[in-house]
């Protein structure tokens, strides 16, 4: 019954921790993402950002994905990054503090007024995430006083085959440090919590069956196998993000090496700060304050040492995890990955750099189109025309994917603004696939004029480059729009190059009557004329409901 007590306290406060820090990052989405974009300026900036983020959600894994996924849309550089994910290990040290007064300090008297508030400001839609946060409180705290009352009903230190057990180990052998810190690493890697593992060393110290040395480095190696989490995320991602994964797992490991260097000097240290003496039996109650204060002082010290060697730290994961110079690399949306979705806001965030991304190439593909237009060999023609074939294919391919992404995010508990962003992002990327199509029907009714061999007359070659030019003019525009910039989120300019676009339309659709009634050209050639005229002017529609998605109009 302990074992079951125990486990399901642990599940209990992973639960609790992880709906905090979901509340949190819901409540604050918006204010995370410009303090990580904004407040990164120079390593001590990073450092501090870090810090804090973690402190606000409570989850060094929440931030450190969160990081990994700015790198991954661009948002942040690796020396960025580098700099805040040292700060998250900071950061992270406050869980210990929090677990180690759930031990000393009754927190019952804490836990039932959250669950009462909680559930009302739940029940009110304008505070739920507030109440949210208030019962992932609860369930921690309850938790912690779950863990602490079972720790005193098992009564470890007086149950001869534990403290045998344990006192079996040699806490003066480099081996047995070596052990556990494996043992803690492993348990972090497979629990993927850090607070999981703190709470369970806490438990043991607290009873005095394990030695603070054996404690401190389970501690030692839960800094390693935290790591875990945003290396499993950044897995399927590009190589910046994987990057900025591996700069976190080579800065805890030679923080583990040279902790380990100095293990005894430097635990001892920790002791005496507390007033504790490992070689004196008793004083269990100072043992969780012990491992909170050693976590402390070993994360402030590693990232002490090695702030000032951010470059050089970028340049080791630029030479370990060298970009692959690949064509497939194309093929690979730039800015969202599925396994990176950590919090809407960002998922949001992520879709939107690829939709401006995707609008970027959309008119890529219509500068194909315009060289199309001019080219009179049969065989750079045919190429490009194939090259525009292919484009079409992959604005079908990145439609689908971002829409899948989209989706995933809409499945999650996302605020009612979030749902609207994403009804807007769906339209978006609709109208860019429409757009994509409109390029490929441009293309194959020159490719008809082509094969037909029919020519166009200079009249009608300078017309429709005239459209081409209003085209393209408004896909300017609307990839101004679509790059999130406030100075240019004015539709007015849209409107403006879309109602010239319609304009010229009109003018050119009677004029192609006149001159194939005056047999200036014959009908055929006269009918793709138009059908040319006509796909320019729906391009401009298209652009135009682009650009309304994305200003909500």
């Amino acid at each position: 019954m302990a074992a079951i007590k125990i486990l399901g306290a642990l599940g209990l406060l992973i639960f609790g921790m992880k709906m905090m820090s979901e509340a949190l990052q819901k409540m604050a989405g918006p204010q995370l993402r410009h303090i990580l974009g904004r407040m990164t300026t120079n390593r001590l900036m990073g450092m501090l950002t870090g810090t804090f983020v973690t402190c606000a959600v409570q989850s060094s894994s929440a931030t450190t994905v969160m990081t990994v996924s700015f790198v991954s849309a661009g948002l942040l550089t690796l020396a960025q990054a580098i700099s805040v994910i040292m700060g998250a290990n900071i950061g992270t040290t406050l869980t210990a503090w929090i677990m180690s007064l759930g031990y000393n300090v009754d927190l019952t008297n804490v836990v039932f007024p959250a669950f009462l508030v909680g559930m009302m400001l739940i029940y009110k839609k304008r505070h739920r995430y507030v109440g949210d946060f208030l019962f992932g409180i609860a369930f921690m705290f309850l938790s912690l006083v779950m863990l602490s009352t079972t720790g005193k009903e098992m009564d470890l230190e007086h149950n001869e085959a534990v403290v045998k057990f344990f006192a079996s180990f040699d806490t003066g052998s480099y081996l047995t440090i070596i052990a556990f810190l494996a043992i803690g690493t492993l348990i972090t890697c497979i629990v993927q919590s850090s607070a999981a593992v703190m709470a369970i060393t806490i438990l043991l110290c607290s009873t005095g069956v394990l030695p603070i040395y054996l404690g401190i480095a389970l501690v030692v190696g839960e800094n390693i196998g935290t790591t875990a989490t945003a290396n499993l995320a950044a897995l399927g991602a590009g190589t910046e993000a994987r990057r900025a994964a591996l700069a976190h797992l080579l800065f805890n490991v030679f923080g583990v090496i040279w902790v380990l260097c100095l293990f005894y000097p430097f635990v001892n240290m920790a002791c005496h700060l507390v007033g504790y003496d490992p070689t004196t039996p008793g004083q269990t109650e100072l043992l969780p304050v012990v491992l909170a204060t050693f976590h402390t002082c070993f994360n402030v010290a590693n990232t002490a040492l090695l702030i000032g060697l951010v470059p050089q730290m970028e340049r080791v994961v630029c030479w370990l995890l060298p970009k692959k110079e690949d064509s497939k690399e194309e093929l690979r949306l730039q800015y969202i990955q599925g396994n990176l979705i950590q919090t809407p806001e960002i998922a949001v965030l992520q879709a939107q750099k690829e939709t401006a991304q995707f609008g970027q190439r959309v008119q890529r593909m219509f500068g194909m189109v315009s060289q199309l237009l001019e080219e009179t060999d049969d065989k750079p023609f045919t190429e490009l025309y194939r090259q525009i074939e292919h484009q079409e294919d992959l604005t079908d391919q990145i439609e689908i994917e971002i829409a899948r992404y989209l989706e995933q995010v809409s499945n999650g508990h996302v605020s009612d603004e979030t749902k609207v962003k994403i009804r807007q992002m769906m339209r978006e990327i609709s109208e860019l696939e429409s757009i994509g199509d409109a390029c490929f029907n441009l293309a194959r009714t020159m490719y008809r004029r082509q094969e037909s061999g029919k020519v166009m007359t200079e009249q009608q070659m300078e017309n429709l480059k005239a459209m081409t030019n209003l085209c393209n003019e408004a896909l300017t525009q609307m990839n101004l729009v679509l790059s999130g910039h406030r100075r240019h989120r004015d539709i007015r300019e849209t409107f403006r190059i879309e109602n010239d676009i319609n304009q010229k339309r009109q003018f050119l659709k009677s004029d192609n009557i006149r001159a194939v009634n005056d047999k200036e050209y014959d009908y055929v050639l006269g009918t793709m004329f138009g059908d040319l005229v006509s796909e320019y002017e729906k391009l401009g529609d298209y652009v135009v409901n682009v650009v309304q998605a994305r200003l909500g109009s």
